[in-house]
């Protein structure tokens, strides 16, 4: 099996059952994981939590909600050969170290025509090159499309559901996890959504153990495109519809997030600031082009939008750059890699 390489040639498909598909994420991830791991200042601080009462109250809650997961994750274990407990915490990093090093920047609009959703991926810089875009379709759900990390259940990056649902999302800081659904398998979740109005009920409704900010567009029961960001954290669900362009990075800004302890990065502070500056000249109806060339920029006075520094102070760089085109029961979704577009597809039914 060869090294996987982003984008270069179309989705991986895979389907079946939850043992199946996690079988096949890890024969994936199977040629660069261990290495990927070793390095991983992440994995380091991540596995001090072995047989925690913390870890396991997680995986309780993960069973009772959404046991279909966990099957994924454990058949991904087997597949890599990694004990099933190791490779269930590292899809609960976020939880377990609340620093964890995955970053991304979010700009999102509802035009009159759609909405759009564009993303930078950061994550480690190791993984520049050794990720992959998976189509999964699960029994008796719409299947989707996702960007695929070595080993992590997908969901917590940035895909576009055959519901016609799309999803991106952003790492927040939470200092204050407790005993809940972990947020990566609460995003997986989300694509298994019917209609938008079930997927931002799980976003609301489920007990969650930290938090991420989720940017989740789709079609409502009136046939209208809408997009929402959503800072579902471990304290509140807070929901707000997109209209104008709006940008969202690395810590919660919501009204009422003053009361929720976070860790607000340098580079996160930073490229909010430079969202706020680049936005405006955009007016109301901004484009693929446009929010594309924001997500690349490195300009401005602190550390950029646009992460390729080995040594950036979150080690994160930018894998990926996504827009997604979110138009009734169905997604455009476009990918760039290095500023070259190297992927597009049509996700979802249509009308």
């Amino acid at each position: 099996m060869q090294e996987l390489k982003t984008y270069r040639g179309p989705a991986v498909r895979m389907g079946g059952s939850p043992e199946a598909i996690g079988r096949r994420l890890g024969e994936l991830a199977l040629p660069v994981f261990d290495a990927y791991m070793a390095q991983s200042r992440a994995w380091a601080a991540v596995s001090r939590w072995r047989g925690s009462a913390f870890a396991q109250e997680l995986r309780a809650a993960a069973e009772r909600h959404f046991p279909a997961h966990v099957a994924e994750i454990d058949a991904m274990a087997a597949a890599l050969g990694w004990p099933a407990h190791d490779l269930f915490l590292w899809n609960c990093r976020g939880e377990l170290i609340h620093n964890a090093p995955d970053g991304c920047t979010t700009l999102a609009v509802r035009t009159p025509e759609a909405g759009l959703i564009a993303h930078n991926e950061d994550g480690d810089p190791y993984l520049r090159g050794r990720c992959a875009v998976v189509e999964i379709e699960p029994e008796g759900k719409p299947g989707f499309v996702s960007f695929y990390y070595p080993g992590s259940l997908p969901g917590h990056t940035f895909a576009a559901s055959h519901a016609g649902i799309a999803q991106a999302i952003n790492n927040v800081r939470i200092r204050e996890p407790r005993a809940g659904v972990p947020r990566m398998i609460l995003s997986r979740a989300v694509l298994d959504a019917a209609t938008l109005a079930d997927a931002l009920a799980l976003l609301r409704d489920t007990p969650r153990a930290s938090g991420f900010h989720h940017t989740v567009g789709g079609t409502d029961a009136t046939g209208a495109v809408r997009i929402h960001s959503v800072e579902a954290t471990a304290q509140r669900a807070s929901m707000v519809e997109i209209g104008a362009p709006s940008g969202h990075a690395n810590h919660l800004i919501h009204a009422g997030c003053e009361n929720e302890a976070q860790i607000v990065t340098e580079s996160s502070r930073d490229r909010q600031a430079r969202l706020a500056e680049l936005l405006p000249a955009l007016g109301s109806t901004p484009d693929t082009a446009d929010f594309v060339r924001i997500l690349q920029d490195r300009a401005g006075t602190g550390l950029p939008i646009y992460r390729d520094d080995p040594l950036d102070p979150d080690d994160e760089n930018t894998l990926a750059t996504a827009c997604m085109r979110v138009e009734p029961r169905r997604v455009t979704l476009d990918v760039w890699q290095d500023g070259v577009r190297t992927l597009g597809l049509q996700v979802g039914r249509g009308d």
